[in-house]
């Protein structure tokens, strides 16, 4: 049998509706700050929702070497902001890849790029409406309407001859790996919300068995877009609240639907000994994984909760860890009346008569929904609890919903010994589950 290989996480970034970087978005957490606002950077007048979360503002030609800045033309807002927390994460780990050392933030030598991978989850990534528009305005028949024949003759034509390469979900893992240089295996894992959960999972069994010393890993995705809201509204997916503030509310009696969110987290693992070479600081060790599949129903998710249970479960089981082993509950809550419902269920079983004792987490009331970043946000928020032994508050959480059991922090945030904690993510659109086991690092 093959020796694994302990796997640790040494960097952490994240870039979300409450701020970039792990102390601004530590800080907003604790404070109890909300990031969803209005939307001001698309016409919402026709849409279903006018709210969501933005990130702040960045550029991210700041975020890359000189030598790549021509190719921040063609990253869509997924890329960008998948590039930006990638470069949070290696510098939160003070990893010296190359572009890091080029940029001098870091003095080399640099990582053997050959054992250093990605994966890197990511959502359908729409187009921007303004270029694709102008193109569909020549494609249309002499009655005027479209037309396939007319899009192939000339439509396509008005469309920048590398297009399509700001919106394949496999570009946020291409472009971070062609920045930091990282040659061993690339992937990206388009499953929805769960995409960051599993891809950071995959890593964990590629390092431990051998296979790389350091993967970035995580997820990205911007829901913020006028056909992701669309969508969402079509599916009665939104919240029907018009106050930003209290929209969503993870778990509440009230609850009425999700916000949307631009955001994406990515985390850097390494081997333990690869870690301890080069005198990195350890956030935690990743000690289990387990993923699950739930054939209920493509949109609605099983009320008894049945994959998210099992993928809780499976995680525990990997960790060697029971419920009484577990500081921490770190929910997905996306505030939606039957997910939130399921999840519960889940938690209750997995957990057991444990389960109202241990604090839990909630971020969404804070950052929205982000897709395939949302998992890799929610788990970032829960290294850092661990790290500061400390539980932020869950903004819009209450305790008047009867079914109810899970331990939300109201109010300020409380101090709390967090040895290890278990963290979920699951697709509202799809039948994946994944849960994450981690413990508090000790040699």
């Amino acid at each position: 049998m093959i020796d694994q290989h302990r796997v640790v996480v040494t960097g952490v970034g994240v870039v979300s509706p409450v701020g970039i970087g792990v102390s601004d978005f530590w800080d907003s957490l604790t404070e109890g700050k909300c990031g969803i606002t209005p939307i001001d950077t698309l016409d919402m007048s026709t849409l279903p929702s006018g709210i969501g979360g933005q990130s702040p503002e960045f550029r991210v030609s700041n975020f890359v070497p000189k030598t790549y800045r021509k190719s921040t033309k063609l990253m869509s807002r997924d890329i960008e902001l998948a590039v930006v927390a990638a470069h949070q994460a290696a510098t939160d780990a003070s990893l010296p890849t190359r572009c890091l050392i080029e940029r001098n933030e870091l003095e080399g030598p640099a990582i053997d790029p050959t054992r250093f991978g990605a994966n890197i989850g990511a959502g359908l990534i729409c187009p921007e409406l303004n270029e694709l528009s102008e193109a569909l305005t020549t494609a249309a028949d002499d009655a005027g309407e479209f037309s396939l024949k007319a899009w192939g003759n000339e439509g396509m034509s008005n469309l920048t001859p590398l297009w399509l390469l700001k919106f394949l979900p496999n570009m946020l893992a291409s472009h971070v790996t062609i920045i930091h240089d990282a040659q061993s295996a690339s992937n990206a894992i388009t499953c929805c919300e769960a995409s960051s959960h599993l891809a950071i999972g995959e890593a964990f069994r590629s390092i431990g068995r051998g296979v790389m010393d350091v993967c970035i890993c995580g997820g990205a995705e911007s829901k913020i877009n006028p056909m992701k809201v669309a969508r969402f509204g079509l599916m009665n997916r939104l919240a029907e609240s018009s106050d930003p503030q209290g929209a969503c509310r993870p778990f509440a009696a009230d609850r009425t639907g999700t916000v949307v969110a631009e955001g994406g987290g990515l985390l850097i693992l390494e081997s333990l000994d690869h870690a301890q070479s080069r005198g990195a600081t350890i956030y935690a060790e990743i000690v289990g994984f387990g993923s699950a599949g739930s054939t209920h129903h493509w949109a609605i998710p099983d009320p008894a909760g049945e994959g998210t249970t099992l993928a809780i479960r499976k995680a525990l089981k990997d960790a060697r860890m029971t419920a009484a082993d577990v500081d921490l509950i770190s929910t997905f809550g996306a505030g939606m009346v039957e997910h939130d419902a399921a999840e519960q269920v889940a938690w209750n079983k997995a957990m057991g008569s444990r389960v109202a004792e241990i604090p839990a987490l909630a971020i969404k009331g804070s950052v929205g929904n982000s897709g395939a970043g949302s998992g890799a946000i929610d788990l970032a928020a829960s290294l850092l609890a661990m790290k500061h032994n400390t539980v932020p508050p869950s903004r819009n959480t209450d305790a008047r919903n009867s079914e109810q059991s899970l331990g939300f922090v109201q109010g300020d945030p409380i101090d709390a010994p967090i040895n290890s904690f278990v963290s979920v993510a699951y697709g509202l659109s799809g039948v994946q589950n994944a849960a994450l086991a981690i413990r508090k690092f000790t040699e």
